[in-house]
């Protein structure tokens, strides 16, 4: 915690002072455009301490963004931040302080730099559960009304831009985390996996997410 409120507070000083690594909070004459150097500056100054500065964490406390849709990625940038006196989407304290410092810009160049990275392959790790997990990720849970993840996140996992994310390789830990998020309400930015979370049992979404990690 100490290090990324570090880390929080040199960012801030950074944009305050005009750096000139260009972490600038003005947006450029096309903010449609990401500039992935300012992009990468970001990412080694702020991410790398919990996310890599190439994407790939370390571990499945905090979620891979190598390769990761740049357009998913800046939605959950924005839904880290309130919204017309609302709450944000995404309750995180820690990630809030970080969006709340980003311009669009800002966002649109550290996704596009986070999307063009190569992520690191994930393994599935519970022999007994890949079944289980195939099953749903394939055909989902009829009886249930859970639809198949493939559906929508494709067959091998590599999502679909803007809309669904790439799970292929994630931490198990962290899907699990975030499908816990959607059932405790602490996560509504999609209300189909609202629904899909509240109906799934704990040993099916380990399983699943067991089954992400390890696709290809």
């Amino acid at each position: 915690m100490n290090r990324l409120c570090k880390s929080l507070k040199v960012f801030q000083f950074a944009v305050a002072a005009g750096l000139a690594a260009g972490l600038s909070m003005a947006a450029s004459a096309d903010p449609a455009k990401p500039d992935i150097a300012r992009g990468q500056a970001i990412a080694s100054q702020v991410c790398a301490a919990c996310h890599g500065a190439d994407g790939n964490s370390a571990g499945g406390a905090y979620p891979k963004l190598a390769g990761q849709h740049a357009e998913y990625l800046v939605k959950q940038l924005r839904d880290f931040k309130p919204q017309g006196g609302k709450p944000p989407l995404r309750n995180n304290l820690i990630m809030a302080g970080f969006a709340a410092v980003l311009s669009d810009q800002d966002m649109i160049n550290v996704t596009a730099w986070f999307s063009s990275q190569t992520p690191k392959p994930g393994f599935a790790h519970d022999v007994k559960t890949v079944a289980l997990g195939q099953t749903i990720w394939r055909g989902g849970i009829a009886d249930k009304g859970v639809p198949a993840c493939a559906a929508c996140h494709g067959p091998t996992g590599q999502g679909i831009p803007i809309q669904y994310p790439r799970l292929s390789g994630q931490w198990s830990e962290y899907v699990v985390a975030q499908l816990n998020a959607f059932q405790q309400g602490t996560r509504n930015n999609s209300d189909p996996m609202r629904q899909i979370a509240h109906r799934m049992s704990d040993d099916e979404i380990k399983a699943v997410a067991d089954y992400a990690a390890g696709l290809h």
